[in-house]
């Protein structure tokens, strides 16, 4: 019998515990918890350095939320700085680095908001907490197959929110599209949390003709800060700038070769 191997994801122990020691009952199930976004990812990569990877993820959608609130997904390197991954950025990583690895979402409560955002996370599933155990076992079934599984009543709203998505990203591609190349190259750079004088440095351009060049950007994309910038430009698919040739790294006002700084 081939057996499924199962990790819950879930920063309430007792619940975690539970589900785990309800899901290990089955004779085609292996089952082990981890507490905490980080934890989740420590054990996939000791799975996966052992030959014996998990199939299927079952996440707590409010993972980490005590910690880092509802703020939107956050990049790994931040996550590994600051030790804390929510259960979307989980699934977000986990689909990107282990997509053979299959997401489910566990939710408290139908939320067809964050339900679409774990669906663009690459979730397979989104499952009520209180749902029964057979409900359950046939979703992590289905999802292996290759199913993608949602309460019908969340259905309607999960799809107006997948459009409400794709029409904004439309939108913002269209702002991005009217930028010259300059203009975008000097986007990136601030995709990529690069200060004035960083962005002058690495286009070598002066600080006043980069800040001529950042107040056009928001001008032409109609925001009024550089975050609000940097959002829009991400929704367009906008990547930050490469690093530059030859080992340079700039870091905000710092430009640094080797071990050698200079202001």
């Amino acid at each position: 019998m081939a057996r499924i191997r199962v990790l819950v994801v879930d920063d309430h122990r007792i619940f975690a515990e539970s589900l785990a020691a309800a899901l290990a009952a089955e004779p085609d199930v292996d089952v082990s918890a981890a507490g905490s976004g980080p934890a989740a990812l420590r054990a996939l990569e000791r799975a996966a350095a052992e030959g014996r990877g998990y199939d299927v993820l079952l996440v707590d959608a409010e993972l980490g939320a005590e910690t880092a609130g509802n703020a939107p997904a956050v990049p790994a390197p931040r996550q590994e700085e600051t030790g804390v991954v929510d259960g979307i950025s989980l699934v977000a990583g986990v689909s990107s680095g282990r997509p053979a690895v299959r997401s489910v979402v566990l939710a408290e409560k139908d939320d067809p908001r964050a339900a679409a955002r774990a669906l663009q996370a690459g979730a397979s599933g989104w499952v009520a907490k209180d749902c029964s155990l057979q409900r359950l076992l046939a979703v992590i079934r289905g999802v292996l197959r290759d199913e993608t599984h949602l309460p019908p009543a969340l259905l309607t709203g999960v799809l107006r929110e997948l459009t409400a998505a794709r029409k904004h990203r439309t939108e913002s591609e269209r702002l991005v599209e009217s930028l010259t190349p300059r203009e975008r190259e000097v986007l990136r750079c601030m995709v990529a949390g690069l200060g004035r004088k960083a962005v002058a440095e690495r286009l070598f351009l002066s600080p006043h003709t980069v800040r001529t060049h950042m107040q056009n950007v928001l001008g032409k994309l109609g925001v009024h800060s550089t975050l609000a910038a940097v959002a829009l430009a991400r929704r367009a698919g906008v990547g930050p700038a490469e690093p530059p040739p030859g080992g340079l790294r700039l870091s905000g006002n710092v430009v640094e070769r080797g071990s050698q700084l200079a202001q």
